[in-house]
């Protein structure tokens, strides 16, 4: 009886452990805390988040697991943020993501895959009725261009409403899905320095890819579609960026999927 109350017990305190942990990641992550910046004394955060000198020591190893933190000893230690890479790198955005049992690289290539192939098939199937909501997303888009989160977000309203238009339910189910599991585990978005042209160059190019969907026009999208791969493409640090994606081929759109 004695070994099961003690194994209840380390459950409890590593729950409770991953729960702090959670929170202060949460935390870090949402401020966008710079690399240095000071947390607490260890006893502080006990203090804060009352639980016992034990489930805070596991819940700090979590975070230093996860290369968020750093404890530093003596008169002037305590906990300190470490630098936090963006999880993703879209162009000019950055995004960091809490919560995904795969890496969101993984998730961005698929979600690109699928959007160049939806692309394609919103040439054919798109009506009137779906340009008018692919427009409103676009200029949702323009309308966020000083907020990072809501420029996302519109531009995951874009290429949702070109994938509703297609037709295939099974494939944008399977879209919407990838997006809403983006969307929720994002808990900050910024731009980089000097975002302002990248931003102007990739709201023309939605709008191309809009005007080639609508007019039908293979080739124009074909152009758009490269354009926007040049896009997402972080200058600073490329392998953070989505690197999957569709080739075109031909013109008669017999174009086979290739992972660059």
């Amino acid at each position: 009886m004695a070994k099961e109350t003690d194994v209840r017990t380390g459950r409890v305190a590593a729950s409770r452990a991953e729960d702090v942990a959670a929170r202060l990641e949460m935390e870090i992550l949402r401020a966008g805390y710079p690399a240095g910046t000071r947390l607490g004394l260890r006893t502080e955060l006990i203090g804060r988040f009352e639980v016992s000198p034990g489930v805070m020591n596991e819940a700090l190893r979590l975070l230093r697991d996860r290369e968020l933190i750093t404890v530093k000893p003596g008169p002037n230690g305590g906990v300190f943020t470490a630098d936090q890479p963006p999880g993703v790198r879209l162009g000019a955005l950055d995004l960091w993501f809490q919560g995904l049992t795969v890496p969101p690289l993984d998730i961005f290539e698929s979600r690109t895959l699928l959007e160049e192939m939806f692309n394609n098939l919103a040439l054919q199937n798109s009506s009137p009725h779906d340009h008018i909501a692919m427009e409103r997303a676009l200029q949702r888009m323009n309308n966020s261009a000083e907020d990072p989160r809501g420029f996302f977000e519109a531009n995951v309203e874009f290429h949702r409403a070109i994938a509703r238009s297609t037709g295939v339910t099974v494939l944008t189910s399977i879209y919407d899905s990838l997006v809403t599991v983006l969307t929720g585990a994002l808990v900050r978005a910024a731009w980089t320095s000097g975002h302002e042209a990248t931003i102007d160059h990739n709201l023309r190019v939605h709008g191309q890819i809009l005007e080639a969907i609508r007019a039908r026009d293979r080739k124009r999208l074909e152009t758009a579609t490269r354009l926007h791969r040049v896009d997402m493409i972080s200058l600073a640090q490329p392998e953070k960026s989505p690197t999957v994606h569709v080739d075109m081929g031909p013109s008669d759109g017999a174009g086979g999927a290739q992972v660059g």
